[in-house]
């Protein structure tokens, strides 16, 4: 029963590093980090990611555009972009670590130690991968609202505002967060067995320590 139920958490964190991965993915290329609306033309959107800015017309549609330079981008999206590809990478170790130390898995299951290692670097890896994307989303949350509310541009100035992606991007981190500590929860709490030659080696001796003596005849 405690194998079956040490089995089903790590299945449980792996599946919440899993999708955690590939929202951080998504997070990463969709142009929807910022929105911004103007009032005075409702029917145009523009929307900001790390890549590109695209401006949504009911008439024309979707049409973006990349941005020309990295180093002329601010210093939370230059950020947000490099933190963000550690957080894909270190996610995809993480997962492929972690498979690997999975007890269902019948490679190597006779090496408990060698699984129970595994299975821990996976979380530490897994736990990384959500604060690297946690950081740089919580990031440029902060400067929307600094510039939302900056008191020196004009009112009249459309103000950026939260996109989706923010949304995507804070629920990919915590998921990496939950699935990398359940991982190193199950990890830590489990005991490699015994091997059963130990009890019978075990066996075998009682008889000879209650006789005080190595042969079983006396």
């Amino acid at each position: 029963m405690a194998f079956v139920f040490r089995v089903a958490m790590q299945v449980v964190g792996l599946s919440f590093s899993l999708l955690g991965w590939v929202l951080s993915i998504i997070t990463t290329y969709l142009p929807h980090w910022k929105n911004l609306n103007l009032d005075l033309n409702e029917m145009e959107n523009w929307t900001m990611g790390l890549w590109q800015t695209c401006v949504i017309q009911e008439e024309v549609g979707r049409q973006c555009k990349d941005f020309d330079s990295f180093l002329a981008l601010p210093a939370e999206l230059r950020i947000s972009r490099i933190l963000m590809f550690l957080s894909n990478g270190l996610g995809f170790l993480g997962l492929l670590v972690s498979g690997f130390g999975l007890d269902c898995l019948r490679i190597g299951e006779r090496q408990h130690e060698l699984k129970k290692r595994l299975l821990i670097l996976g979380g530490t890896l897994l736990w990384t991968a959500g604060i690297a994307a946690l950081v740089p989303v919580s990031w440029v949350a902060y400067m929307t609202v600094q510039e939302f509310w900056d008191e020196t541009i004009p009112e009249i100035v459309p103000r950026w505002e939260f996109g989706e992606a923010l949304f995507i991007g804070w629920f990919a981190g915590f998921s990496l967060l939950l699935g990398g500590c359940l991982l190193n929860c199950v990890a830590c709490s489990s005991q490699a067995p015994i091997a059963s030659g130990h009890y019978a080696v075990a066996e075998t001796q009682c008889p000879y320590l209650e006789n005080g003596t190595a042969d079983p005849e006396v």
